[in-house]
């Protein structure tokens, strides 16, 4: 065991032509997610003794986005510095020493995909991006220069070790060239024969062509001519070979002094990793290395992972050497992207490679064997635990799919770790080791799963057939409780259980994993006889002595139960949030008491430990509710999401939170010990090491598990304040989720800890691993799949060119935005080289058939010598009379293709080989008909469904192997079809095996509802209640989208009428409406069909089109009487309009009956009523009457639109003219008034006098004749419409008398009037005379003006009645309300001005800032306001309400007959009297002035008529 710290760090980055980088000294780097981990390498990395010589030494960190490059410095005396290039834009030069940047720039416009430091310039980092621009930048001057040399995507460049200006640029299509950075980028080699991505470029490392014998052989040819031009032989091109590595499969050697290739090397298909697809071109990445002064040896990648050393000597023999050949597992096991040289301090030539399997390796080049490995994780680390039986076995749960396992306790080496995937296929959220069986580990995962490993054992893990809904929380081994149907002998001593985000806590039998998990909350309710709703559980941990269970809930309570019927004991009421911690303190301590500690942490930021000794000694009949902790441990800013007691101490515990630091306490005390701060990440789980009690291991979302030491932490706390923002700030330049597609959405990741926000990308899929073969580990399939998908009509060249650049790197952060943009380039280039379609497939119809049996075909076209030597073979095979001897079947075996003549073991044996071929070649289908002629249709059908890859022609022969084997093969195809979003077609061959409902569901699943109803109304019974559901379901979405006309069918088609004439109604226009009226009247919805035809109307009514308006009312016989009222309104329209001709008349549409205007308003109406509505008898009258009265409209304010309120004032109007017809005149002026009311009430001044010439002509005595008795009920309702229409003439002399007429509105007030009375007159007050101006008027009435007529015998009336309005009991009622609003409004302002000084103390500028905003609100809104007397002396909350209640108190005395209808503010009415008389003098009678000015002094108290009472009554 190591007693130093030591860190297991991110996977480093996929898809980089070179992220990792090496100096000579020791030291490493290689770029992992944002930033670039160091590691020193050799005798100096102070590794212990016997111990792999290496160390993770530190981290630079900087970037925001993914570093896609990484390179040192390789001049000596500049070993320290280093450059990145990220997806964030930037190029950035760093001292590893002091681990700071020392300068960056941003030239590049797109993303960077190539970085190298020039071998020759010591300040020259050159760069190259996406869109082919490259960038030399000059470290020392700060100088940069930019070339575009072709419009292609950048793979990869390197610099000449030998040419200080010449540049090697690799691309996208395969094309190498090779530039003169002193000439302006001119190219000076432009190098054809690869013809996908170059992912390596390698110089000799020697100049001259010398040391390669195909310089000799070759020497003789002519230079080539590059532009047509001879170039003269320069010491620039003279003299260097030049490697390049490929997605093609090849690696070229090309001479520069010639400017061609020079020899070919093709990767071998190494039969060792024979479970490998090749078909599927990504998982080919050709990475190269030219060791130094070794230029007859070249180091190149393969296609699963393997190294191979070419030995360049012999070009015709295509000889290599395997790395490692000696000791299996040693390679790496998928493919290799990145290789570095490095030199240690004692001169070791060694060699580093970083891979797809998430392993760095090194590897000795005197030996080619693996040194060590540095294992690294591919995604959170969201779980770790300790083997309370193998000491120092730690299990790390990680989100990219696997399970670590990690010897901590090894001698030789530092990073012992074993992988599990098998089964896992998911984030591991959750572990717990068997507290007694070795090597037993539970593991929980996000999409729900439970399962049992056996890490001493290679086979798959035990699965529960019983899945959470949700992510699973944590898992914990505890007694088997009652309700377990099992026998006594077969009962395990020990269970599993599990919570899960859906909140249910799960018993799992692990030696019946296969049968149903219990849920113990059936125990809990009938123990505990509950019969309230059970809380979600959020956490399950057992006490060490296995009696006692505690579980956390989403509420923040923590219940905990007795076995063995887990009776509730106590409820811990101390979290108010989602509890995600609960640890039970260890009972091997030196005070055994401790043992009853319970430890808890939640999503606010306090631990809390409670002690329950005495509870649970005392064993309460009934649950005891514990509300005070024996500890309070604050410090933490963020949420708890791990806790774990040391074992070594006594009440000495550490958590991990959000925060990004791990915590130690010592509870007993209640004090923090120290304080880790390593990772850059959100803590997800803490453990303390069982054999070190200053040694402890955490994990983060930072994809890091540090081991970390007490006793070396410079921090006691977690950060307060500056350092908690710093550290912030650190966490935040952690990579950004972006959007990933894949091919089938995964489960929603639940609440608990936030330790499942999906924040992040671990390049999991969500279908199963690949084929168990070989070395091949589950990853394979789950880390490729998040490749971008192509959009339609993309040429399959552009897939591979696509999909091998870009999937996740490292899989923490994906390319994201990237991917289409770079999708769509590809796709436009390639329409620009064969832009027509056709021509490719004429083309491809013109070729040869592909082979069946290439290998055997090719082997018989050799040397006749060979073919010579099959002869001899086969003849001494079929012929010789003795046993075989061990050469001859040697040589058969070699010759696969002689089994085409022997017997059929060796016919088997050719054919196995030639289908490995084909599936290496990419031609599955080749290998799928050589099974066939095997007679192996039933294997063909397994195999191809395993890999994915069965195809209609495949399960179309699958009737000749049976019926079963039939329908599984169409079940396995239809699964395989959705994973490849092909569901119709899925569906179709669910119905070729009758699976009508399974087809339909599917269908339905993914939203293809057109399609589902069609086979369900096909295949199914119309009563079917699937079809229902069907209809309803799409009916929800496409109404939720908004396509209501197509929802409606649905719900018409599931015979749920009345929804669908609702949904057509959604939209609310006039066509919708009226259509919805109908097809509900259609479906006999009377009532809703009556609703939506008045809609319509409304509708209408607004582009005042009459004529459709009618149409519509005209669906149902009971708006008979709104007919009647649009009637009215179509004709007071009319009568407005001929009023008003500067109005334009075209945009109305009105009916014929509407054209006569002759004679009285009333008599018209009445007379198209009869006409047009056959309304003629008191009986039809009557019944309209009732029919309108059933409606009631609220009161009007000034904020009603003008149709709506005229449709309202229309209606009363329509029940006073049915009144007036059935001889109801009581009625008949109630409901005038009501008119004119709201009129008045919304400020509308114009209407209400339209109303008053249209139905009162020549006054109300002719309404009061009809009344006759003065008694009448109606008499109060009666003098209001009186006054109201005195109050108008009031005003239409005065303005007569005003020129030119005022352009201010007193009706401002009027329209404020049921708001505050301080609002309503406060126009009229600034319009007094002291303003120099008359009083304020209406707006212009919409006649024309009359003429002046000075004081007409007219005038002379209006003004003698208007004695009726000077009404002292209404002037007292207004008074007292308007008393009661001042009051009212004081205290809010009051309420207002508290809450401010309350909001000011809590500001950082305390109470006394001056702020004049409030202050101007203060002086609007407080009616106290408006005079000295108010600011300098504020009225006390007692007066207040004294005068509220004496007010409240002389309303409350005045009889109902006049608090029930409004009156006209007598008020208003006395100044605008005295107005007249002081415009025309001697005209008001001194009595009637007299008058006006005592009831202004009586009653003019109040705040806004103040000064108008100084005016006119001094």
């Amino acid at each position: 065991m190591s007693l130093e710290p030591r860190t297991l760090p991110p996977s480093p980055n996929w898809y980089c032509t070179r992220c990792s980088d090496a100096v000579p000294g020791g030291l490493f780097g290689f770029a992992a997610r944002t930033s670039v981990f160091l590691v020193r390498v050799g005798p100096g990395a102070g590794a212990i003794p016997g111990t792999p010589p290496f160390r993770v030494i530190g981290e630079l960190v900087g970037h925001t986005e993914r570093v896609s490059g990484f390179t040192f410095s390789h001049h000596p005396d500049q070993y320290n510095l280093c450059a990145t290039s990220s997806d964030d834009g930037t190029v950035k030069i760093w001292d590893v020493e002091t681990k700071t940047v020392v300068t960056e720039h941003a030239l590049h416009q797109h993303t960077i995909s190539a970085l190298h430091w020039s071998p020759r310039v010591k300040d020259l980092i050159v760069s190259g991006d996406e869109k082919g621009v490259v960038f030399c930048y000059w470290l020392n001057r700060s100088d940069s220069q930019h070339f575009f040399i072709e419009p292609r995507t950048i793979f990869c460049l390197t610099c000449s070790p030998h040419h200080e200006d010449l540049v090697a640029i690799g691309y996208k299509d395969g094309i190498v060239v090779i530039i003169d950075i002193s000439k302006k980028g001119e190219v000076i080699h432009r190098l054809r024969g690869h013809d996908d991505e170059i992912h390596s470029i390698a110089w000799c490392p020697l100049p001259g062509e010398d040391c390669l014998s195909i310089n000799q052989e070759e020497n003789s040819e002519e230079p080539e001519v590059p532009n047509g031009k001879v170039r003269a032989q320069t010491p620039v091109t003279k003299g260097c070979y030049l490697a390049t590595g490929s997605k093609d499969q090849t690696i070229r050697i090309w001479s520069c002094s010639r400017g061609r290739g020079v020899m070919t090397l093709k990767l071998p298909f190494l039969k060792r990793r024979g479970g490998v697809d090749p078909t599927v071109k990504e998982r080919l990445w050709l990475t190269l290395h030219w060791p130094k002064d070794q230029p007859t040896q070249l180091v190149s990648s393969c296609f699963g992972g393997e190294l191979l050393l070419w030995d360049l000597t012999q070009s015709w023999r295509r000889k290599y050497t395997l790395f490692s050949a000696s000791s299996e597992g040693q390679n790496h096991s998928r493919i290799v992207f990145n290789l570095c040289p490095l030199q240690t301090e004692d001169d070791k030539q060694l060699l580093l490679s970083t891979s797809m399997d998430r392993d760095v390796k090194c590897w000795d080049m005197a030996t080619l064997e693996c040194c060590w490995t540095l294992p690294s994780l591919g995604g959170f680390a969201y779980s770790l635990a300790f083997s309370p039986v193998d000491t120092g076995c730690l299990a790390i749960g990680v989100g990219d799919g696997m399970i670590r396992v990690w010897n901590t306790l090894s001698i030789k080496n530092n990073y012992d770790l074993k992988s599990f995937w098998q089964g896992v296929k998911s984030k591991v959220t959750a572990l717990c080791w068997h507290p007694t069986k070795e090597g037993c580990l539970a593991f929980g995962t996000d999409d729900g799963k439970v399962g049992l490993y056996d890490t001493y054992s290679s086979k798959p893990p035990q699965i529960s057939s019983t899945y959470h809904k949700k992510t699973v929380y944590s898992l914990a081994w505890g007694p088997p409780i009652p309700s377990m149907s099992l026998g006594e002998g077969d009962r395990p001593s020990l269970t599993l259980y599990s919570c899960g985000g859906e909140g249910l806590v799960l018993q799992h039998n692990p030696w019946k994993l296969n049968g149903e998990a219990f849920d113990i909350n059936k125990l809990i309710r009938d123990t505990n006889s509950i019969k309230y709703k059970l809380p979600v559980h959020t956490e399950i941990s057992w006490k060490a002595d296995g009696k006692i269970m505690a579980l956390g809930n989403e509420d923040g309570s923590i219940e905990v139960f007795q076995v063995p019927n887990l009776k509730l004991i106590c409820t811990i009421q101390q979290h108010h949030k989602l509890v995600n911690a609960i640890c039970w303190h260890h009972d091997h301590g030196s005070q055994p008491e401790l043992s009853c500690l319970v430890a808890s942490g939640s999503n606010n930021a306090v631990i809390y430990v409670h002690d329950l000794k005495a509870v649970i000694e005392s064993n309460p009949e009934s649950p005891v509710t514990i509300t005070e902790p024996f500890r309070t441990l604050s410090g933490h800013t963020a949420k708890i999401t791990s806790l774990a007691w040391s074992p070594h101490h006594d009440g000495r515990l550490v958590s991990a939170s959000y925060d990004g630091t791990a915590q130690v306490w010592d509870t007993l005390r209640g004090e923090p010990l120290c304080n880790f701060r390593g990772h850059r990440g959100r803590l997800l789980c803490v453990a303390w090491s069982p054999v070190d009690p200053d040694c402890i291991y955490s994990g983060a979302d930072d994809f890091c598990v540090h081991k970390w030491l007490v006793s070396m932490q410079e921090h006691s706390r977690p950060p307060q304040g500056k350092k908690s923002i710093e550290l912030e700030k650190k966490r935040l330049s952690q990579p950004k989720p972006k959007p990933k597609k894949k091919k089938r959405p995964t489960a929603r990741v639940p609440v608990k800890p936030g330790l499942y926000d999906g924040n992040e990308e671990e390049g999991l899929r969500g279908s199963g691993g690949p084929v168990e073969n070989g070395s091949v580990s589950d990853q394979e399939g789950e880390e490729e799949a998040p490749e971008p998908e192509l959009p339609c009509g993309v040429p399959s060249a552009a897939a591979n060119a696509v999909v091998s650049r870009e999937p996740v790197i490292c899989p923490a952060v994906s390319l994201g935005l990237e991917k289409p943009r770079v999708i769509m380039n590809n796709k436009v280039t390639l329409l620009k080289k064969e832009p027509p379609k056709d021509r490719p497939e004429a083309l491809v119809k013109k070729r040869k058939a592909r082979l069946i049996l290439p290998l055997s075909t090719s082997l018989d076209h050799r040397s006749k010598e060979e073919l010579h030597q099959d002869c001899l073979v086969l003849a001494t095979a079929k012929y010789s009379q003795a046993e075989l001897n061990e050469g001859v079947s040697a040589d058969l075996e070699e010759r696969v293709h002689l089994g085409l003549f022997t017997d059929r073991a060796a016919l088997y044996r050719m054919m196995e080989a030639e289908g490995k071929g084909h599936l290496e070649n990419g031609h599955p289908e080749l290998f799928h008909q050589l099974m066939l002629w095997k007679g192996d249709l039933k294997g063909v059908l397994q195999t191809a469904a395993e890999r994915g890859e069965l195809t209609d022609s495949l399960v179309a022969m699958a009737p000749v192997a049976g019926y079963h084997v039939w329908l599984w093969a169409v079940e396995a195809f239809a699964k395989q079809l959705c994973f490849q979003d092909q569901h119709v077609k899925a569906a179709s061959h669910l119905l070729s095996i009758h699976k009508v409902y399974e087809a339909v569901e599917l269908l339905k699943s993914n939203h293809f509802y057109r399609e589902a109803i069609a086979v369900a109304k096909a295949r199914l019974r119309p009563e079917d209640p699937v079809l229902k559901d069907l209809y309803l379901c799409w009916g929800a979405v496409l109404e939720k989208d908004g396509h209501y006309a197509v929802a409606a069918k649905c719900y018409l088609g599931a015979a749920s009428a009345y929804d669908a004439a609702k949904v057509l109604a959604k939209k609310g226009d006039a066509a919708s409406l009226r259509t919805a009226a109908e097809l509900a009247s259609i479906v006999g919805e009377d009532e809703l069909s009556a609703s939506l035809a008045l809609r319509c109307a409304q509708e209408l009514l607004l582009t005042r089109n009459w004529v459709r308006a009618q149409e519509a009312l005209q669906l149902h016989e009971s708006l008979k009487g709104q007919r009647l009222v649009f009637c009215l309104l179509e004709l007071l329209s009319k009568l407005q309009e001929e009023r008003q001709p500067s109005e334009s008349k075209s945009s109305s549409s009105y009916n014929a009956w509407s054209t006569d205007t002759e004679g009285p308003f009333t008599e018209r109406v009445t007379a198209v009523w009869r006409s047009a509505f056959g309304l003629d008898t008191p009986e039809q009258h009557q019944a309209a009457l009732q029919q309108l009265q059933s409606i009631q409209y609220p009161s009007a304010t000034n904020n009603a639109p003008s149709k709506q309120l005229l449709l309202h004032i229309c209606h009363d109007l329509t029940l006073a003219v049915l009144s007036q017809q059935t001889a109801s005149w009581d009625k008949a002026v109630e409901a005038l008034l009501r008119a004119v009311v709201r009129s008045y009430d919304s400020g509308n001044f114009t209407v209400m006098q339209d109303v008053h010439s249209a139905f009162l002509p020549e006054g109300c005595d002719h309404l009061r004749d009809k009344l006759g008795d003065r008694q009448s009920p109606a008499m109060p309702a009666f003098k209001s419409l009186e006054a109201f229409f005195i109050y108008g003439r009031l005003y239409e002399l005065w303005w007569s008398l005003s020129r030119p007429r005022p352009e201010s509105s007193v009706w401002v007030r009027a329209a404020h009037r049921r708001t505050s009375s301080t609002e309503r007159h406060q126009p009229l007050g600034d319009a007094g005379p002291e303003a120099g101006g008359p009083p304020a008027s209406p707006p212009e009435p919409s006649r024309p003006p009359e003429p002046d007529v000075g004081l007409t015998e007219e005038s002379e009336r209006v003004l003698g009645a208007c004695k009726e309005l000077f009404s002292e009991t209404h002037a007292s009622l207004q008074n007292s309300r308007r008393t009661v609003a001042e009051v009212q409004e004081t205290l809010a302002e009051m309420i207002r001005q508290h809450q401010k000084s309350q909001l000011c103390k809590s500001t950082a500028n305390g109470p006394d800032t001056n702020d004049p905003e409030p202050e101007a609100e203060r002086s609007l809104s407080s009616p106290q306001s408006q005079g000295k007397e108010a600011k300098n002396e504020p009225v006390s909350l007692p007066e207040l309400t004294r005068r509220l209640t004496e007010a409240n108190e002389k309303i409350a005395k005045f009889p109902e007959s006049v608090k029930t209808w409004p009156f006209p503010d007598v008020l208003e009415c006395c100044l605008v009297l005295l107005h007249i008389g002081s415009q025309c003098p001697g005209r008001v009678t001194q009595e009637m002035q007299q008058q006006a000015r005592e009831l202004l002094q009586k009653y003019g108290n109040t705040q806004v008529y103040q000064r108008h009472c100084q005016t006119f009554c001094t």
